[in-house]
């Protein structure tokens, strides 16, 4: 009888030693096991990283523009005064003499720098840059409130315009936008023009003494003369910009 006791105890201390090994295994904690039933394993989800695409402010975009396009005038500033005086040729004094001879930029230029200087290639370049800047804005704001208001008589929502509809709306928004800014900052361009179509007589000593002069001279309408054309122009600009 001893032997089979001795088989009892020792079949009792396996029979526990495997029954606190199950109920250790059961303890455990195990996530994969809890989250899915069948007990298979699942790869940790990793999400992915969305960054907010960069926004510039409005304020940027207008001080962008209006010190690009006054670097880009300053370039091109003696290219316009040349111009210019070729439009006003006929007007100077010494027209006369001048008709004979076929008009010569490379003339003109030397003229220019014997003459006024090297600086005088810049006239009237100062208020062309403080005509950037407002124009610019006005121009910005004007086109996104024609185009606001464009969409809502169209009874537009979103993105539900159709590419036809769209163009539309964009060129009648960017063509009333130039002519709105042209129209507002149009005594400055005029000045522009007169500054620069001074040669050796100075009949305006710079802005604020031409604007003066100008509206003592002829009048409040004096300072939007030749307004007409310039709208059609800037017009037909700002709708090529939209094309």
């Amino acid at each position: 009888m001893q032997p089979h006791a001795g088989e009892a105890q020792i079949g009792g201390v396996v029979g526990g030693a495997h029954r606190a090994l199950a109920g250790a295994i059961d303890d455990r904690p195990n996530s994969s096991n809890e989250a899915s039933p069948s007990g298979a394993m699942q790869e940790p989800q990793v999400r992915p990283v969305v960054r907010a695409p960069s926004q510039i402010s409005t304020v940027s975009q207008l001080l962008s523009g209006g010190i690009a396009g006054a670097f880009s005038k300053t370039c091109t500033a003696p290219l316009a005064r040349l111009t210019i005086l070729f439009q006003v040729q006929g007007m100077r004094a010494d027209a006369g003499a001048m008709m004979n001879e076929s008009p010569s930029i490379l003339r003109e230029t030397r003229r220019i720098f014997k003459e006024e200087g090297f600086r005088a290639f810049w006239k009237g370049n100062g208020v062309t840059i403080v005509h950037r800047l407002p124009y610019s804005s006005i121009n910005f704001f004007a086109y996104e409130q024609y185009k606001m208001h464009l969409r809502r008589i169209l009874g537009i929502e979103g993105n539900q315009e159709s590419l036809g509809v769209g163009m539309s709306t964009r060129l009648v928004a960017g063509g009333g936008a130039g002519i709105t800014a042209a129209s507002l900052t149009y005594p400055l361009d005029l000045v522009r023009t007169r500054l620069a179509a001074q040669t050796k007589e100075m009949y305006y000593r710079g802005i604020t003494h031409a604007l003066v002069t100008i509206t003592r001279d002829e009048g409040f309408r004096g300072l939007y003369k030749g307004l007409g054309p310039t709208l059609m122009v800037w017009g037909r600009s700002g709708i090529a910009e939209e094309l």
